[in-house]
């Protein structure tokens, strides 16, 4: 078997500090045995309520982050909009590259639903009407960097409401950055609940349909508290999850990837619960 670059082998032994913010406390040091590498070209596991790096690899590395900036999206909008409130779908929103929940021009939707839709299914349908319902492309984009930097992700550039991306206009995060954005998600009642779901009762063109959330470790993964998948051709296979082990909380972040994921975020975080505090 061929050794691993040095940069790997460095890598995997960082310990950093994902915190809530840029004057978080220097967390504990975390520990520094091997973890499982995998199809992830850049991934962490990290301890979600002090911060803690476990392992990672090129875990301030930045590339495109697909539909998982949809988290950073949701957080902005529960800042400046009742989850109550609602809007009509307009044809505009529905003329995007799918991942699409099936918006229809005209029918209302609140933004709990859009919320379940983007956070659930990945609606770039539904990101694109989240983004006008703040003002407008600009200002949500304008609102998510704001946020971003709020929380402490601080080399993190959204471009896009939904994550669509292209050579020169793709959004830009890190492993490291998109831990914390996850780590403040959590924190905003709705959206745990809504990423926890198997499923959802969105409206359609006939009154109600099902929607299913995307996030497999949901059913593969005992303890699984959420997560938000991504793909783009730019961005590879991205993923965002966490899991509760005992009192114990961990966050797994995946980026530059491809193959089977899930299975790499799920031997990460069973390698993250057998390290001690």
């Amino acid at each position: 078997m061929p050794l691993a670059p040095l940069a790997v082998i460095m890598s995997l032994m960082l310990v950093a500090v994902l915190g809530a913010g840029p004057a978080a406390a220097a967390p504990p040091v975390g520990a520094v045995t091997t973890a499982p590498d995998g199809p992830a070209q850049s991934w962490m596991v990290a301890d979600m309520d002090t911060g803690t790096i476990l392992a990672g690899k090129n875990p301030t590395a930045a590339s495109a982050p697909a539909s998982t900036i949809k988290v950073l999206l949701a957080m902005t909008v529960l800042d400046h909009l009742d989850p109550a409130n609602f809007a009509r779908a307009a044809p505009v929103h529905t003329r995007v590259e799918c991942s699409c929940v099936g918006l229809v021009p005209g029918q209302a939707y609140t933004v709990t639903q859009l919320l379940a839709a983007i956070l659930m299914v990945s609606g770039n349908d539904a990101a694109n009407m989240l983004g006008d319902m703040l003002g407008g492309y600009r200002a949500a984009i304008t609102r998510m960097n704001a946020k971003a930097q709020s929380v402490g992700a601080t080399s993190t550039r959204a471009l896009s409401p939904s994550g669509l991306d292209g050579p020169g206009w793709e959004s830009l995060t890190t492993p490291r950055d998109l831990g914390v954005i996850f780590r403040a998600a959590l924190s905003y009642p709705l959206l745990a609940q809504i990423m926890a779901a198997p499923s959802a009762q969105f409206p359609s063109r006939d009154g109600v349909k099902t929607i299913h959330n995307q996030n497999q470790l949901l059913e593969r993964y005992p303890g699984a508290l959420g997560g938000k998948t991504g793909f783009t051709n730019l961005a590879g296979k991205t993923y965002v999850g966490a899991a509760q082990r005992g009192d114990r909380r961990l966050v797994v972040v995946q980026m530059k990837g491809s193959g089977d994921l899930y299975s790499q975020a799920m031997a990460l975080l069973d390698w993250g619960f057998a390290q001690p505090r």
